[in-house]
């Protein structure tokens, strides 16, 4: 398969990101689906694999702790394009276990207990269901994130085992707005008062005026350690032996 991944990433090196869309989700078929957090850029995925192939999965990880504005959301984006959407949960003994030795908002005490919660509410669920799937589609961007930086539309998941597929990885943060206006895509009302990226609400807030766009999430920590476990660098061995994935 990682023969077949560099194959693909010379093929379509030039594609756009619908064509992107278009060719991987024919290749993989069934064993392919999107996972969305209902941010920007995976609302514009949502909308482009709607127009090409309305029977795509997709998926999200209800990690019990979510703004309300991100449940909205979800119904419209449902009712939007007439599409199942399925939800994952964590595993509720193993939330039970947390919270009852660490508390509810352990994230805060340190990064160690941030990046439990992590794993319990969003890494195990995601795992459980990648098992059954040889490719994934993410709406990661390169601008997002100093974590993200040589992030390729198409590799090797080391954390989980199958092929991602990120069409939007080179697309500027203008380009992602313009397509949501040029299509009417719906979207969190929460960007509209300042929340570039939004995840859990005790750990998302509202940035300023000249701040980076991921400085809202998790913004006690340095901005080296703002990933949840989801998405790592493959040559990232030191955050599989935190126990991040």
């Amino acid at each position: 398969m990682r023969h077949r991944i560099q194959a693909l990433q010379i093929e379509m090196q030039d594609d756009t990101a619908e064509e992107l869309l278009a060719k991987t989700g024919q290749f993989f078929g069934g064993r392919i689906a999107l996972a969305s957090s209902f941010g920007a850029e995976d609302q514009v995925l949502t909308d482009m694999l709607c127009r090409l192939s309305p029977a795509t999965v997709v998926f999200t990880l209800d990690t019990g702790r979510l703004p309300e504005e991100t449940y909205d959301l979800m119904e419209r984006t449902r009712r939007r394009y007439d599409i199942g959407i399925e939800v994952l949960f964590p595993d509720h003994r193993q939330v039970e276990a947390m919270v009852g030795e660490h508390g509810c908002n352990l994230f805060y005490e340190s990064i160690e207990n941030r990046k439990r919660c992590c794993r319990v509410r969003k890494i195990e669920p995601l795992r459980r269901r990648l098992a059954s799937l040889e490719a994934w589609f993410c709406g990661l961007r390169e601008q997002q994130s100093p974590t993200r930086e040589g992030l390729k539309r198409i590799d090797w998941d080391e954390a989980f085992g199958l092929v991602k597929v990120c069409p939007l990885a080179d697309w500027p943060t203008e380009a992602v707005w313009d397509y949501i206006r040029r299509y009417d895509v719906p979207y969190n009302a929460l960007h509209d008062r300042s929340y570039p990226s939004i995840g859990c609400a005790p750990c998302t807030r509202a940035v300023r005026a000249g701040e980076d766009i991921r400085s809202g999430r998790w913004w006690w920590e340095t901005p080296e350690h703002k990933e949840c476990g989801l998405h790592l660098h493959p040559e990232d061995k030191n955050a599989r032996k935190e126990g991040q994935v």
